[in-house]
């Protein structure tokens, strides 16, 4: 008798242990992946016909795709410290990638989670400095990291090289995570990939890839600025900025390049990457390019490399789904990525980003949450990467916290009559490399008004409904006189809103025009 009651004590405990553990993973898994100068130009979800992204186009199809997905400031480190906090630069204190360092003591949506039961980790580009808080996991490249055989920090504070391509490798450690995992707890895993950031270098196997497509130049690629003072100061055109070793690979002896990321190849990638691009510097050299045939043809050369980078992107991004399924993990799993922002492919003849411009400053950005968003939802809600932190906190049960400034876009895709966003409001604050003016501005449904400030003084206004490429500057001319009064009447109620006092003393300045 005494046995069988021990029994049937054991029985009890053990179904109320599945029950609750059952419990526990009625939480959704949340897995946010993470690029780095990613253009939704080449992401063919959104239609842009310059390469195929098979995986992140079937996150789209098994869920939605944000058509006006935004960034608060278009620079790398700032954009992963407003996605993890939920918070403008302003309020994390992160505000450029030159002066700013990222507080960790800070709340993050990592850390939250963590308290609400789940396990977390961090694997890939980081970009933040070298404290994480709020993971019980990390393995994170130094800052930019390297394409090839990079080094990794570790949580023990050593520093391990990593033989392979970075985009492999990366995947390979957030699988192995994945493997080790306490399968008893709902996990979120961010994995921040180095593609597609400068220099664009493609992994050996995608050498050539896009070899035989002649891409077409795009409408504003010979844009002469007229009217926009800052955008006639910057330094990041194809054609005068962009470095024929540094980043086109076109070296004048092979045997001995230095370039960091060649420097760091083994000898059987060096003998791959000379076999590629060598006979590409003889052919040029041949053809004595000058003007514009030899900006086109730099153009060209960027477009083979960046998508050739982006292809092993999109290739690891499917082994994270592949993952999933075999696993048994995807009815349960949101699956959210984006870009750190923009980036330009030849429009208004740049590369980079940093701008309130278009191309720039929206970011591409799909989920798929089964259960919850209807698989082909299409959204043209105003979104920000601000958004994703109050997002996952919803979905996984828990309070957001008051000080995070984003909003969960769950409203808006669950068939409620959720009223998003009428405008944006974004500040890009670093005042360095390319030239490119701090700026703040606000963007509406059909105009953008802008206030650069330090080396351009000046404002901009575009209607995008009449001139989407943004190339007629609109401001103080006649007839825009209520329509620019109202965009900094709105202009203003966001920096309160968003309580960004640098903006606020500057709109205040009588240099701002008012």
């Amino acid at each position: 008798m005494k046995h069988l009651l021990l029994l049937a004590i054991f029985y009890f405990c053990s179904c109320h242990l599945s029950g609750a553990q059952q419990s526990v993973q009625k939480k959704p898994n949340i897995i946010i992946i993470v690029s780095d100068d990613h253009a939704y130009q080449a992401i063919s979800a959104y239609g842009q016909g310059l390469m195929q992204t098979p995986a992140i186009d079937r996150i789209a199809k098994e869920g939605v795709r944000f058509n006006k997905g935004y960034v608060t400031n278009s620079i790398c480190g700032p954009s992963r410290a407003v996605l993890l906090t939920g918070k403008y630069s302003n309020k994390n204190g992160y505000k450029d990638n030159e002066t700013s360092s990222f507080d960790a003591r800070q709340n993050s949506f990592a850390k939250e989670l963590r308290k609400g039961g789940y396990q977390t980790a961090w694997i890939g580009k980081y970009h933040l400095g070298h404290e994480l808080q709020g993971f019980d996991h990390w393995q994170v490249l130094p800052e930019q990291g390297d394409y090839y055989n990079p080094d990794f920090l570790m949580m023990d504070g050593s520093r391990k090289r990593m033989e392979g391509y970075v985009s492999t490798i990366t995947e390979d450690l957030a699988e192995s995570w994945l493997d080790q995992r306490d399968k008893t707890k709902p996990f979120c895993l961010v994995i921040g990939h180095k593609a597609t950031h400068r220099v664009w270098l493609p992994d050996t196997q995608d050498f050539g890839r896009f070899d035989n497509q002649t891409f077409p130049i795009p409408a504003s690629f010979y844009d002469t600025y007229a009217g926009r003072k800052a955008a006639q100061l910057q330094e990041m055109s194809i054609d005068k900025d962009m470095k024929m070793g540094y980043d086109l690979k076109m070296f004048a002896n092979y045997d001995s390049v230095r370039e960091g990321a060649v420097a760091r190849m083994n000898d059987a990638q060096k003998a791959k990457f000379r076999a590629y691009y060598e006979p590409i510097k003889k052919d040029l050299d041949k053809r004595q390019l000058t003007g514009k045939a030899l900006a086109e043809w730099k153009f060209q050369r960027y477009m083979r490399d960046y998508l050739s980078t982006a292809a092993s992107l999109d290739r690891n991004i499917g082994r994270t789904l592949t993952y999933l399924d075999k696993n048994q993990l995807q009815d349960n799993t949101i699956v959210i990525y984006l870009s750190d922002q923009g980036f330009y492919l030849g429009e208004h003849g740049w590369f980079d980003k940093r701008w309130m411009y278009e191309e720039s400053f929206r970011t591409p950005m799909v989920m798929r949450y089964p259960g919850v968003v209807k698989p082909g939802t299409v959204s043209n809600n105003f979104v920000l990467n601000l958004d994703i932190a109050p997002t996952v906190l919803q979905a996984a049960g828990l309070p957001v916290p008051p000080d995070m400034q984003g909003e969960s876009m769950l409203p808006l895709l669950t068939g409620t009559k959720a009223k998003g966003r009428d405008a944006l409001y974004y500040h890009y604050y670093e005042n360095g490399e390319h030239a490119v003016s701090p700026q703040f501005g606000v963007r509406t449904q059909r105009y953008k008004l802008i206030r650069f400030y330090k080396r351009a003084n000046d404002w901009e206004l575009y209607d995008l409904q009449k001139d989407p490429r943004e190339m007629r500057n609109l401001y103080g001319q006649k007839g825009y006189e209520k329509i620019t009064a109202d965009l900094k009447k709105q202009l203003r109620g966001l920096i309160d809103k968003y309580e960004d006092d640098d903006a606020r003393q500057l709109m205040a300045e009588k240099t701002a025009g008012i």
